[in-house]
């Protein structure tokens, strides 16, 4: 079968170096805001700053680093970006130890954190180009996309249960060490690199204009436009209402804490079930026909999570919903990978990719924001209900038809995004 064959050795390292990653990531999963609840006595008003600012301010960082990775090879890079993620998180618990943690180192790390992460994706996305076949070029999205849902349902409780038993800095520490695995992990895999092409000599010094690149190269392209703005938006629309959401059912709705983790671990089976249905799916229907059937289906869900009520009915709502959200991502973002690379041409890759995530990562922590004050002024479940009806919406801007790759003078395969997913 096709998900089970054996994509090679480097391959399998890559494969590796991602999931220690990513087990290390969700492990931490909101390490900082507990650590600025816990440690630091921090108010909502802190917390929020923590989650909007440091990914706003990460993701304009990261964008002046896309033409200089561009040009240069990109394993080098992806190994340096996971060397930094690990040193400035290592300075938590040590500021920690010395009784020295402050929010604004908490808001630096995440700053570089973010813009590491952006880096690292697009890198990784120029790398895969030529190692991951075209022909598997599904498959391969298909495991990390299962590898990232496996590590989301089970990486939050662990990281809870470590942090009551081993202190609030256990999850740093260990999301540092999987990052230095991760290094370690890259660097095994050997073998050659292609050198990118470099600008010629009264070139090579990067010009103003060459930041706009990745974002002229979408938005003149007709197939990635209208994508852009779906996934940008679809996104940033479904993280805007997990914090009213967690307000409601802890709050309002008096679940314990233990229900609320309970109702999104558990549909995350969807995405184990979505990411390895993608390449079935395509293979009988076709990659656009799935890609716009599933990008309409995941905007239908989260109006329901408005009507989410009290006891065990509202909770079995709660992880309907979400299981039907997530299969439809998880069948969607390999499939979205894989129409968005396959459009980018081998010069672009890392400029494109860091332009699309910049975006996202800034349009999400401003819609997460908005949709705070919204809460604030309306209540939660409004708040929830606007975010889900607005979702309704998103699929106008899916492009109608495959209009298939660009004439690239590349015939060979294209890259997948790693944690970048849509």
């Amino acid at each position: 079968m096709a998900g089970r064959r054996s994509l090679g050795r480097r391959f399998g390292w890559l494969w590796g170096a991602y999931a220690v990653s990513t087990a290390g990531t969700w492990l931490a999963f909101d390490a900082f805001a507990l650590l600025a609840v816990l440690v630091l006595d921090a108010g909502p008003t802190q917390v929020s700053l923590l989650a909007a600012v440091g990914p706003a301010v990460g993701a304009a960082v990261s964008v002046p680093l896309g033409p200089w990775v561009e040009v240069r090879r990109k394993r080098p890079v992806m190994i340096a970006t996971d060397l930094v993620r690990c040193a400035v998180l290592l300075s938590i618990p040590v500021a920690f130890a010395l009784g020295r943690l402050g929010f604004v180192q908490l808001l630096l790390v995440s700053v570089a954190v973010a813009a590491a992460d952006i880096t690292f994706n697009a890198a990784a996305g120029a790398f895969l180009k030529d190692l991951v076949p075209r022909r598997d070029l599904l498959v391969a999205n298909g495991r990390f996309e299962a590898t990232n849902w496996t590590a989301s349902m089970v990486g939050p409780p662990l990281g809870g249960a470590a942090i009551g038993l081993f202190g609030p800095v256990t999850t740093v520490v260990a999301d540092a060490v999987s990052y230095l695995l991760s290094a370690f992990g890259l660097r095994a895999m050997g073998g050659e690199e292609k050198h990118p092409v470099r600008p010629a000599a009264g070139e090579a010094r990067p010009r103003a204009g060459d930041l706009l690149d990745g974002w002229r190269y979408i938005l003149a392209d007709p197939a990635l436009r209208p994508l852009f703005f779906n996934t940008v938006l679809a996104n940033s629309l479904i993280m805007a209402a997990s914090p009213p959401l967690m307000v409601l059912m802890v709050g309002e709705l008096r679940f314990a804490p233990w229900q609320y983790a309970l109702a999104f671990a558990v549909p995350c089976t969807g995405g184990l079930l979505g990411s390895r249905l993608a390449p079935r799916l395509v293979a009988r229907w076709g990659r656009h026909r799935v890609m716009f059937t599933a990008g309409v289906l995941r905007a239908c869900w989260s109006l329901g999570l408005a009507f989410a009520g009290p006891g065990a009915a509202g909770l079995a709502l709660v992880m309907v919903v979400e299981f039907g959200l997530i299969t439809c991502c998880a069948v969607f973002n390999p499939v979205f990978a894989t129409y968005r690379l396959d459009r980018t041409p081998a010069d672009r890759v890392t400029r494109t990719l860091s332009a699309w995530s910049a975006t996202g990562k800034a349009t999400t922590a401003a819609v997460t924001a908005l949709w705070g004050l919204a809460a604030h002024l309306t209540g939660p479940r409004t708040a929830i209900a606007l975010a889900g009806a607005f979702l309704l919406l998103t699929p106008v801007l899916l492009p109608r038809r495959d209009q298939g790759p660009p004439d690239t003078g590349d015939p060979g395969p294209a890259p997948l995004a790693l944690k970048d997913g849509a």
